[in-house]
């Protein structure tokens, strides 16, 4: 066997023990959400329960109708959140990225900033509900806090600077080409894997959010699924505390552990699905977007 072929033994080697480690605590995840209830509580969280049970999955299935429009306003949420950012931090990047823009140091030094200061909470609630009314709108879980971040202004930036030719510019210029069309015909189209990089990142950031919607969302038929899971399990908890209450110390069997688990398979799932479909530009957007330019 030649070194080569012995280094990439070794390295296939090294990487299927590190992808097994890292689905581990996901296999735990749906093991624990199809373990009973008292097996959890007896044994703890194991990869082999004593007994198994649907009961969390039959829970979550009742409240399938509010899941359903919680999944529905998420994905909307997601997929316009994701759209309005990538069209926005592209935009930005795109001044930042030409040499001849007298205002680029400026806008570098603003969306820099933002890096190291805010407003506060405070602050921002009072600005999003008193000034632009979104409070109980799906703007509130859209506007606020990531359209836009520094670090994928930066990311897009740096890739126009180090991966698309000045001259390939230059040229366009010479053929007549304005900015608008520069930026839509070469600048948007050859940043493929940053901007597959930047909706990845702010696809997860919206998917995951619950702050948004704790903070601004106070009709629970406009909670996403995160928002709507939490009150699920705030529920659950509730309704074990009454019924110690009023039955004398003695709780009513509800599966909080396995719910917590199934609420978190259900929450994942989708960016399983579509992660394998967006990783391919992933390493590529990062490493050449994470270069100084």
């Amino acid at each position: 066997m030649t070194d080569e072929k012995r280094f990439k033994a070794g390295a296939t080697a090294i990487l299927t023990v590190i992808v097994v480690f890292a689905l581990l605590p996901i296999l735990l995840l749906f093991i624990t959400s199809i373990s009973d209830e008292g097996a959890i509580l007896s044994e703890g969280y194991t990869f082999l329960p004593s007994k198994l049970s649907f009961d969390s999955y039959y829970y979550m299935i009742k409240q399938g109708a509010m899941i359903f429009r919680a999944y529905g306003i998420s994905i909307i949420v997601t997929a316009a959140g994701t759209l309005l950012s990538v069209l926005l931090t592209t935009m930005l990047a795109y001044p930042m990225a030409r040499k001849g823009c007298k205002f680029r140091g400026i806008l570098a030094f603003y969306v820099f900033f933002t890096m190291l200061f805010n407003g506060g909470i405070v602050s921002s609630y009072i600005m999003w509900t008193n000034i632009f009314h979104i409070k109980d709108t799906i703007w509130a879980l859209i506007l606020p806090n990531y359209v836009v971040t520094a670090f994928n202004v930066f990311l897009v930036r740096n890739y126009y600077v180090n991966s698309i030719p000045e001259s390939l510019i230059e040229s366009a210029q010479l053929d007549g080409a304005g900015e608008l069309t520069i930026f839509t015909r070469i600048m948007f189209p050859l940043a493929t894997p940053t901007v597959a990089t930047i909706s990845l990142f702010t696809g997860l950031t919206y998917w995951n959010d619950w702050t948004n919607g704790l903070y601004y969302i106070t009709d629970s038929r406009k909670f996403g699924i995160q928002n709507l899971l939490l009150r699920i399990m705030d529920n659950i908890q509730a309704l074990k505390s009454s019924s110690a209450s009023m039955m004398g110390g003695f709780s009513i069997e509800l599966p909080s552990f396995s719910v917590r688990m199934a609420i978190a398979v259900i929450g994942i799932l989708p960016i399983l699905i579509i992660f394998p479909f967006i990783q391919k530009y992933l390493i590529k957007g990062v490493v050449l977007g994470a270069v100084k330019g």
